[in-house]
């Protein structure tokens, strides 16, 4: 008898040398699972964006120093976001309490568990009971909610700038990524702080023009048309907010005036853009309907 308890001893013994150091690690391995999942989340939003920056450059949307300018504002704030993770713990650093009481209860619960469980499967009765297995839950979480991550980092973004409302280039973002979001009465919101605190950037003029329009069943007549005169005001050159300007000429059915300014967009993009084979048609849909007046 005394042979079999020194055989249990050394299993256990064994089994603590597997067990234990999982359990002193596993919150700091959570921790950083959060701390990675967070990163990704800021990197979805600031790729996207990037990807929809390089677009604009290709169309001829901004300008190579706007690309440029608005690349770095965002591998800026990208860096920001990202860095500043707490170093990985050394091997003597200390573990924190409640890892050591989560080690202590399988010290202390696991040889109690042993002896139970030997007793119960020593007798022979037990043999004759009927067991129950206890089926995985198929509505368990399996996989990540990336949208509701990128959403929780938009929240964050916006209730930090509520600290900090002289921030320019974080309205910026908040507004782009609401914008990104189809949110555009919010992103609007942001717009107009972005621009109260840098009144003369004709790109946020015309993207505030926008997502106005869009909030207001896609009309550019008052508040937006105010904008992207500013915004004209600002760069009578300005890609964006000449687009704007012919759109909402021929809207007025001002379709003379739309094919001024879409002419004008389509002498500054290439000619085998998206934006140039867009501006041609439009262009020619303003002089079939004007022919018609």
């Amino acid at each position: 008898m005394i042979l079999f308890w020194l055989i249990c001893a050394l299993f256990i013994v064994i089994a603590f040398a597997f067990v234990l150091p999982i359990a002193l690690q596993r919150n700091d391995k959570s921790q950083q699972d959060v701390a990675d999942d967070r990163k990704l989340a800021n990197i979805a939003i600031y790729r996207d964006q990037l990807s929809e920056l390089e677009a604009d450059l290709k169309n001829g949307i901004v300008s190579q120093e706007q690309y440029a300018q608005d690349r770095d504002e965002i591998e800026r704030r990208l860096l920001e976001d990202t860095a500043g993770a707490a170093p990985p713990k050394s091997k003597d650093a200390t573990v924190p309490v409640a890892n050591r009481n989560t080690a202590y209860a399988i010290a202390f619960g696991l040889p109690l568990a042993a002896v139970i469980f030997y007793f119960q499967i020593g007798n022979p009765d037990s043999l004759t009971q009927t067991s129950r297995v206890v089926a995985p839950s198929p509505s368990a979480p399996t996989g990540e909610r990336t949208q509701e991550q990128i959403e929780a980092n938009v929240a964050a973004l916006a209730k930090r700038l509520q600290s900090n409302p002289s921030d320019a280039e974080g309205w910026t973002m908040l507004a782009r990524s609401y914008n990104s979001m189809s949110r555009f009465g919010e992103a609007a919101g942001a717009y107009a702080k972005a621009t109260e605190l840098q009144p003369n950037n004709a790109d946020l003029l015309a993207e505030y023009a926008f997502v106005s329009a869009m909030a207001n069943n896609q009309r550019l007549d008052g508040r937006p048309q105010e904008l992207i005169n500013q915004a004209l005001k600002v760069d009578p050159e300005n890609g964006k907010a000449l687009q704007l300007a012919g759109s909402a000429a021929f809207q007025a059915k001002d379709y003379a005036r739309a094919i001024e300014f879409w002419e004008k967009v389509l002498k500054k993009v290439p000619p085998d853009s998206e934006v140039a084979q867009l501006m041609a048609e439009r262009i020619n849909e303003a002089k079939s309907l004007a022919e018609k007046k």
